[in-house]
C-alpha cells in the first residue's frame, strides 16, 4: 500500500509539474510621444465627431482608463529605462537619451522569466547594448525607420524587413502569438512602437486621412510666454520657429530632399503639400497655422495604424482563446504638445508632456468602462507586472503595484503627490533642468543650472484655476501658504526617493563628454 500511494504521489507531481500555468497573460503595448489629447477616449473637444481611435476606444470602454498618468522624466530612453526598472532616472542611471544603460541592473523582466513566464519584447526600445531577461527580443535600432526598418536581436543579429514600421511590429507580435508561443506557459509580450514619434510618416493607405479637416487651434496657441519663467520662453518647442520644414514636414522650400526622405517625396500626399506652398507661399500666422495643420494630421495618420494594429492583436488574442487570461495595457513613454504653447515635442513638466495615456483592460477584474483619477506614475509599471504575475515587488524599486486601483480599491495610504525630474540640458529643444511636485491641484517647478537667471527660476500652477497653466503664481501673495507647502512636499519627495544633490555625479558620462558643464550641487530643497 505505502509503495501504491508513493507511486500515485509521484504521479501527480508529475502531473502538476507539466500543468499549464494559469497566472494571467500580460500584452504591454507601448507608444513613442503618443499624447493622451489625441486618444479619443480622453476627449480633446478638437476632435469630437471623428473616429480617431477606435480600438484604444474600445479598449477604454472595456477596461479602466487613468486620467492621471505621469512619468517622472519627460523623454524617450530615460523613461523606457523606468519601464524596465521601477526606478526613476536618478536610480537606474539613465539621465538623458545620450547616456548607457546598465542592463545588469534588476529588471522586472529578470523576474518574471525566472519565475516561468515567457517574455518577448518586439519593437522600438530606444535603449541601445543587449537586453537581459527576454526569451526572444528583436528592436529597432535607436529611433527606428519608418519603411523598411531593420531590427537587432541577441548577439547583434541584424533583421532587415520590407515594409511599414507600424505593421510590422504588429505582425511580428502577432506572429509570435501564433507560432512559437509555448501555451503551457504565461507570457509577457512587449509590443513597442515607433509610432507617433517624428517625422511622422504615415502608412500609404492613410495619406489623405484627415484632408478635409481644419483642425481648431489650442487656445493657447498663439502663448507669449509671459508670467512664467524664462524657460518658457527660452525653449526651442516651437512650431513656428523650431519645427523643420523638410526634415518634419516634408515642403522643401526648394531645397533638394535629404536621401532619408527620397521615398517619402515621392507620395502624392507631400507633392500636393509641396505645391500648395510653392503657390501660395503663406507668412506670418498663416503659415504658423498652415504647418500645424500638416504636423497634427500627419500625426494622428501614424496614430491610426497604432489603433489598427491595437485591433489586430486583441483580434487574435480573442481566436486564440487567450482574451479572458490576459491583461492588455496600452501607455506611452511620455506625453506630446499638439499645438498648446505653441510647441510640439515634450520635456517640460506641464501637463501635455508631463502626462500620458494609461489604458488596462483585465477581464474578470477590472471594470468595464471605470476610470481612475489617483496619481499613478511609471515608475509603477514594472511593479504591476510583478504583481499581476504573483511575484512579490522588490523594496529598490520605487514605483507600486497598480493593482488595487484595477482591482476597484484605493489604498488608504495611497501617494498624494509625484515628484518629476528633468535633466537633458543642455540638448535638443533647449528646455532647462528642472524639478518639482505635483498633488492634484497644485505643481511646483525649480528651474536650475546653466543659463537660468540667478541659477534658479520658480513656477507655481492652480490647475484647478488655471488648468492650461498660463501664469506661475509664485509670487503671488494669496498663494504664499501654498507655496512654502509645496516647496515642503518638493524636499519630503527628494528624501522619499532619495534623490542626490548633486543633479547628475560628476563622473557622468554626459559630463565628462564635454556637453555639460560641471557645476555646483543642486540646492536640497
Amino acid at each position: 500500500m505505502k509503495r501504491l500511494i508513493t507511486l500515485i504521489a509521484g504521479i501527480l507531481c508529475l502531473i502538476q509539474a507539466h500543468a499549464k500555468d494559469q497566472r494571467p497573460n500580460i500584452l504591454w503595448i507601448f507608444t513613442d510621444d503618443h499624447s493622451f489629447q489625441t486618444l479619443g477616449a480622453y476627449g480633446d473637444p478638437r476632435f469630437e465627431g471623428i473616429d480617431i481611435t477606435p480600438n484604444l476606444d474600445k479598449m477604454a470602454e472595456d477596461g479602466m482608463r487613468f486620467d492621471r498618468c505621469y512619468v517622472g522624466n519627460s523623454i524617450c530612453s530615460p523613461s523606457r529605462a523606468t519601464l524596465l526598472t521601477g526606478k526613476h532616472s536618478h536610480k537606474n542611471g539613465k539621465y538623458t537619451n545620450e547616456d548607457r544603460f546598465d542592463h545588469n541592473q534588476p529588471q522586472f523582466q529578470k523576474l518574471l522569466s525566472a519565475n516561468g513566464y515567457q517574455t518577448v519584447m518586439i519593437g522600438k526600445i530606444h535603449i541601445g547594448g543587449q537586453f537581459q531577461g527576454f526569451d526572444y527580443w528583436e528592436v529597432l535600432s535607436g529611433q527606428g525607420q519608418y519603411n523598411d526598418p531593420f531590427f537587432l536581436t541577441a548577439g547583434g543579429k541584424r533583421i532587415d524587413r520590407k515594409g511599414y514600421t507600424t505593421d510590422i511590429i504588429t505582425e511580428q507580435s502577432i506572429d509570435w502569438l501564433k507560432n512559437r508561443r509555448d501555451p503551457n506557459k504565461p507570457f509577457m509580450l512587449m509590443v513597442h512602437h515607433k509610432a507617433p514619434h517624428g517625422n511622422w510618416q504615415p502608412a500609404p493607405r492613410h495619406m489623405d486621412l484627415y484632408q478635409d479637416f481644419d483642425f481648431e487651434l489650442p487656445d493657447n496657441f498663439w502663448d507669449d510666454y509671459s508670467n512664467r519663467a524664462t524657460a518658457a520662453r527660452d525653449q526651442d518647442l516651437s512650431i513656428e520657429k523650431s519645427m523643420p520644414m523638410i526634415g518634419h514636414l516634408k515642403v522643401t522650400e526648394n531645397c533638394p530632399p535629404d536621401a532619408d526622405f527620397s521615398r517619402v517625396f515621392k507620395e502624392e500626399l507631400y507633392t500636393r503639400r509641396n505645391e500648395y506652398y510653392k503657390e501660395h507661399r503663406p507668412t506670418g500666422k498663416d503659415l504658423v497655422a498652415w504647418k500645424y495643420q500638416l504636423y497634427l494630421k500627419d500625426y494622428l495618420r501614424c496614430v491610426k495604424s497604432v489603433d489598427e494594429g491595437i485591433g489586430e492583436l486583441r483580434d487574435t488574442l480573442e481566436a486564440l482563446g487567450l482574451d479572458e487570461n490576459t491583461v492588455v495595457m496600452y501607455s506611452s513613454d511620455q506625453g506630446f504638445y499638439m499645438g498648446e504653447h505653441g510647441w510640439f515635442d515634450k520635456r517640460f513638466m506641464y501637463e501635455e508632456s508631463f502626462r500620458t495615456p494609461l489604458l488596462v483592460d483585465w477581464p474578470g477584474v477590472v471594470k468595464p468602462g471605470s476610470v481612475n483619477t489617483d496619481l499613478a506614475q511609471n515608475i509603477d509599471f514594472a511593479p504591476t507586472f510583478l504583481d499581476i504575475a504573483g511575484l512579490p515587488v522588490p523594496e529598490d524599486m520605487q514605483g507600486v503595484s497598480l493593482v488595487p486601483l484595477l482591482e476597484g480599491e484605493t489604498p488608504k495610504d495611497w501617494r498624494g503627490s509625484l515628484y518629476y525630474h528633468y535633466y537633458e540640458y543642455p540638448g535638443w529643444h533647449s528646455v532647462k533642468r528642472h524639478e518639482g511636485a505635483f498633488d492634484k491641484r497644485f505643481k511646483l517647478i525649480r528651474y536650475y543650472g546653466k543659463d537660468v537667471e540667478n541659477g534658479e527660476e520658480w513656477e507655481f500652477f492652480d490647475l484647478e484655476r488655471d488648468p492650461s497653466e498660463m501664469k506661475s503664481e509664485y509670487s503671488n501673495p494669496e498663494y504664499a501658504g501654498e507655496v512654502a507647502r509645496m516647496k515642503k512636499e518638493l524636499g519630503n519627495l527628494r528624501e522619499f526617493y532619495d534623490v542626490p544633490d548633486e543633479a547628475l555625479p560628476q563622473d557622468h558620462e554626459w559630463i565628462k563628454a564635454g556637453q555639460q558643464p560641471k557645476k555646483k550641487s543642486a540646492k536640497k530643497q
